[in-house]
């Protein structure tokens, strides 16, 4: 128990952290790239002091630490670059003169959101199932997916921007055909890989759904889909909309018409 205290502690003053970096640099990405290092830290730490099968903790030791150092570092070579997260700058306008004091308790919360993630790392690490099952295969493909399915479509939104068309226009190639946030259905579906990791006769099992349930809330309801998509609605106007009618917004499916009345 002192061991997930310390690990909660320390979650809180990472983000701590990032919020005075935020104030010090005026670039928000630094707290998403501060909260992946974070997440994958203390994922890192639940498994070393996991007990179980030694192959296993090896397993997901790999996988959350792919996907930290990937994330971390797509989203910290974005932020160097200068480019600025709209979802925190629309934020920090609307908040004003308490943008400072509400900006750092927002943080906490994501403090709060990390460590029910570790959790689900820490169950999935300590199940006592024999390894590796064919639900454990299962779990690997998806998160392997999960992951190179959100390389490739980061990769595909940076080379978009890129372009002149930019400016003014909306990405629609590759992966963003099928979805308008591919990247964030992919990171979804990461997480949806540690129930199948913890899958035993434990309660662990159940308290590791909370991991994708919680993502994808975020992702699709708080501070993913709802603010980007109220930026690009600001910024490119009709042309979303039409994008919006003809492509799902985050599970990826079939285009269609999208011409406005």
């Amino acid at each position: 128990m002192e061991v997930f205290l310390t690990i909660a502690v320390c979650l809180s003053l990472a983000m701590a952290a990032a919020w005075g970096v935020q104030r010090v640099t005026g670039l928000s990405g630094w707290i998403d790239t501060v909260w992946s290092l974070a997440v994958g830290s203390g994922g890192i730490a639940a498994v070393l002091i996991a007990d179980g099968d030694f192959w296993r903790r090896m397993t997901v030791l790999a996988l959350i630490g792919a996907w930290a150092a990937r994330l971390a570092c797509h989203i910290g070579a974005r932020t160097r670059g200068g480019q600025e997260d709209p979802r925190y700058a629309r934020l920090i306008q609307e908040w004003g003169e308490t943008a400072a004091w509400r900006l750092f308790l927002f943080l906490q919360i994501q403090a709060l959101a990390a460590f029910i993630l570790v959790l689900a790392v820490h169950m999935a690490a300590t199940n006592d199932a024999p390894f590796a099952r064919a639900v454990d295969v299962v779990a690997i493909l998806i998160a392997v997916v999960a992951l190179v399915g959100e390389t490739i479509a980061d990769r595909q939104l940076a080379q978009f921007r890129r372009t002149p068309a930019a400016k003014t226009e909306t990405c629609e190639i590759g992966l963003w055909r099928y979805s308008r946030h591919p990247n964030y259905f992919f990171e979804w579906l990461f997480w949806c890989a540690w129930p199948l990791l913890s899958l035993s006769s434990s309660v662990s099992t159940f308290a590791s759904l909370l991991a994708p349930a919680l993502m994808y809330w975020l992702l699709v309801h708080v501070s993913g889909i709802p603010p980007l998509e109220d930026h690009m609605l600001r910024t490119r106007g009709d042309k979303f909309r039409i994008l919006q009618r003809r492509v799902n917004a985050f599970f990826p499916g079939p285009r269609r018409n999208g011409e406005l009345p």
